[in-house]
């Protein structure tokens, strides 16, 4: 999982992307491509 500054970078790469906030944290996660994970926070 890489953590990044901008996770709009991480979204455009795949239109399965999903942005998520779990815990006061902002992750990309993909249901299709399950190793394309990155986290914000």
């Amino acid at each position: 999982m890489r953590v990044r500054n901008s996770l709009r970078s991480a979204k455009v790469r795949d239109k399965n992307c999903r942005v998520v906030r779990r815990h006061g944290r902002v992750y990309v996660i993909n249901k299709k491509n399950p190793r394309m994970k990155c986290r914000q926070g």
